[in-house]
C-alpha cells in the first residue's frame, strides 16, 4: 500500500469537489457536514461487514465493501484537513500508545471517550 499516492490522488479528487462545490453552492461544504457524511459511510461499512459475516445477503460484497471503505478514507482526510489535525502525527502517537498498551497487556476493555 503507498500511502502517499492515496494521499495525492485523494487531494487532487478534492480540490476537484472543492471546485464544484462552489460553483454548485458558491461555497464548499461546512467542515461539520463532512463529519456528518461520514457518518452515513460507516453505517454503510456496519452493513456490509455484516454481509460479509453471512448476517446480510448483499450482492457484490466484496466491491461495495471496498467501495464503502475507500469513502471512510476519504472523509478521514477530509475531516483531518478541515479540523488542522495532523493525521500522520496523530496516527504515530497513537500507534505509540497501543504499542505501550499491547506490550504492557493494558489493552482497554471498551473504546470510549
Amino acid at each position: 500500500m503507498d500511502l502517499n499516492r492515496i494521499y495525492q490522488r485523494y487531494q487532487e479528487i478534492r480540490k476537484l469537489y472543492a471546485e464544484s462545490d462552489k460553483k454548485l453552492f458558491a461555497q464548499e461544504w461546512p467542515r461539520a457536514e463532512f463529519v456528518r457524511a461520514m457518518t452515513a459511510d460507516v453505517g454503510a461499512l456496519v452493513k456490509l461487514t455484516m454481509g460479509k459475516d453471512g448476517l446480510r445477503d448483499i450482492d457484490d460484497i466484496d466491491n461495495k465493501l471496498a467501495h464503502e471503505m475507500a469513502d471512510c478514507l476519504y472523509s478521514i482526510f477530509v475531516i483531518a484537513e478541515k479540523y488542522e489535525v495532523d493525521l500522520e502525527k496523530a496516527f504515530m502517537d497513537t500507534m505509540d500508545e497501543l504499542e505501550k498498551r499491547a506490550r504492557t497487556n493494558e489493552l482497554p476493555k471498551s473504546h470510549s471517550l
